[in-house]
């Protein structure tokens, strides 16, 4: 989207009015416009940057495992109906319901099309979806790391970069197919607008960003701005541009509406009904009663995300939750800021972060990838509360008591605490990516010559949540599922009638077994006779049932087509799920990661 130069009323500079930054001048001075220095490039070029998190962002594409069963049954499979004609379909996508929004579907859609122009492998299309989302998720994180070094400081802009570069949680959240990680891209281009004072007030930009993040993303996500239009809220009342803001709010608004014109459009050709799918989707979490709503899929207990922050971010967690009482130190003691901005306007920054973990923490319901769109201002946080931080200890003011203290005694603690954190994260990263990414791995035999062009089921059972997609078989193959111990509603399949029916007909006919209460259909199981492919898991202590029974081990009539280690949690410490441990025999065992299998079954010719 062009961002186009918000303009200042007559009786005020064009250019931001001062409120607790010095990059900005005082709205007292309306005679002349004062000439502003250009802000100094980052101290790193920006270029270097963006090839950084793209790096990052490309591994992270090629390696990291679906953590979400729903980025794979609401969003790779309906990608899968449009580009290759057939799909797994969720109760969201019944026209019953219309939870979802094809727009943010075409458009990755489209994205893959072009992918499968370089090869004609199913797997192809999915990874190339997923490098460009990595450089889109690159893009916006440098320019916010752009803003944050001219704004702030270049030194809270290197922490952002790198508290963004290697977490954890930012390494599948910066390539999932989610619209959560699409509110975060539009969050940070919304910070960089609210945050960037030059050349005036971009408070138009910025709502549009958080509006295209709220209707195309995710609409809760939305909530993320309330503390920046209260600051500017705040400016237009202390200067009186009560006239100027309400066409800053019109201008911001007006785009939003528009981006959500052009869905409601989108979603009336698919759906073949008018349907604002925000507004159902807030209707259906919120006020859809106790019998339906998000709670009917599992609840957790309040500390959820807090342990999961820690997990994802360890001391960058931590920073971020004391930026506040280090920013109120800072002030009361101090009586100045460490950056160009003010403490009031770096908390304005932070707060964001605090409203939105205290808001979902008291929700019953909770999943990682509802904290995506905040963990930009996670990382803000964290990196302007540790440059607080060093900014103190490195005073060599003797009448100060950090000034006492010997310098090397403190670039020793501050560098190995730092390389402590980045070892911790770099840990919990590769331990993610080996224990989990079996499903990735095991379809490959399908896709060799004797079966890409085979017609045949290739059923899940207990492991129907860890399904990849269809991405991952070869065109002729469907993902079926048999009866298993899980007795909530399964995806159905996108209907792949053609002749009479026009355009992607599986998007308006109304399917079968459908329901918004998790009701379990039979009509979604397949007789496991009809199976000519099954995947399957094995861990040691996992007691088989009648309805689970032990694939693997029914050698008369299943053979292994490939097997891949998966990490056997129950049986694993909690060090060793948590954090990467090598398999070396110096490690007690007691510590070592022990291992189940994730299996690809085909069922012998004997007893086809």
């Amino acid at each position: 989207m062009a961002s186009r130069r918000q303009h200042m009323p007559k009786d005020a500079s064009r250019d931001a009015p001062k409120f607790g930054t010095d990059n900005a001048p005082d709205v007292s001075k309306t005679h002349k416009t004062p000439k502003q220095k250009p802000p100094a490039p980052p101290p790193i070029p920006t270029i270097a940057v963006f090839y950084a998190f793209l790096l990052v962002n490309t591994l992270a594409a090629a390696s990291t495992p679906i953590q979400d069963c729903d980025e794979v049954f609401n969003f790779w499979e309906p990608t899968h109906y449009l580009n290759r004609g057939h799909g797994l379909q969720t109760w969201e996508y019944s026209p019953e319901y219309t939870i979802r929004s094809w727009l943010y579907i075409v458009i990755h859609a489209i994205i893959g099309k072009i992918g499968s122009l370089f090869s004609s492998r199913t797997t192809a299309e999915f990874y190339f979806v997923r490098l460009a989302l990595g450089a889109t998720c690159a893009a916006c994180e440098t320019r916010l790391f752009s803003v944050i070094c001219k704004t702030f400081n270049p030194r809270v802009g290197i922490i952002f970069g790198i508290v963004m570069a290697t977490s954890p949680g930012m390494f599948h959240a910066s390539v999932a197919y989610l619209p959560s990680s699409f509110s975060m891209y539009t969050t940070m281009l919304g910070m960089a607008a609210f945050m960037d004072w030059r050349g005036g007030l971009k408070t138009g930009v910025g709502i549009m960003w958080f509006g295209i993040g709220a209707v195309l993303g995710w609409p809760f996500s939305g909530a993320l701005i309330i503390p920046l239009l209260a600051e500017d809220f705040a400016l237009s009342l202390m200067t009186g541009d009560i006239s100027e803001i309400v066409y800053r709010y019109l201008d911001g608004v007006v785009r939003s509406l528009i981006v959500l014109a052009l869905q409601v459009a989108i979603d009336a050709f698919f759906y073949h009904k008018a349907t604002v799918v925000p507004w159902n989707i807030v209707f259906y979490n919120v006020f859809s009663g106790s019998s339906r709503g998000p709670n009917i899929f599992g609840t957790e207990s309040w500390d959820f995300y807090i342990r999961n922050l820690v997990l994802n971010f360890n001391i960058w967690f931590i920073l971020a939750l004391l930026v506040g009482p280090i920013l109120g130190l800072q002030f009361f003691l101090h009586g100045r800021s460490t950056t160009k901005q003010s403490p009031i306007r770096s908390m304005v920054f932070a707060a964001p972060f605090y409203l939105w973990l205290a808001v979902f923490s008291a929700q019953g319901h909770k999943e990682e990838r509802f904290m995506y769109p905040a963990y930009p201002f996670l990382a803000l946080s964290a990196a302007i509360a540790l440059h607080t931080v060093l900014a103190n200890i490195g005073s060599s003011d003797p009448a100060r008591l950090m000034g006492k203290v010997p310098a090397k005694l403190k670039l020793y603690v501050v560098a190995i605490s730092v390389i402590l954190a980045l070892d911790i994260s770099v840990a919990r990263t590769i331990g993610i990516v080996t224990a989990y990414r079996a499903p990735l791995q095991i379809y490959a035999p399908l896709h060799k010559d004797q079966y890409v062009h085979t017609q045949a089921n290739v059923c899940l059972g207990k492991d129907w949540y860890r399904f990849p997609s269809s991405y991952f078989l070869p065109n002729g193959m469907r993902a079926k599922f048999i009866k298993s111990a899980f007795d909530g509603l399964l995806p159905g399949q996108f209907t792949e009638a053609k002749t009479g029916f026009g355009f992607f007909p599986g998007t308006w006919l109304i399917p079968a077994g459908m329901n918004d209460q998790n009701l379990e259909d039979p009509g979604k199981h397949v007789d496991i006779e009809h199976c000519s492919f099954l995947v399957d898991s094995h861990f040691t202590n996992l007691q088989s049932s009648v309805l689970e029974p032990n694939y693997i081990q029914d050698t008369d009539t299943w053979e292994e087509m490939q097997c891949s280690p998966f990490l056997d949690s129950s049986q694993t410490a909690f060090i060793g799920r948590v954090l990467w441990i090598p398999d070396l025999e110096i490690i007690p065992a007691r510590y070592r990661r022990k291992w189940g299998r994730h299996c690809l079954l085909r069922r012998r010719k004997s007893t086809t």
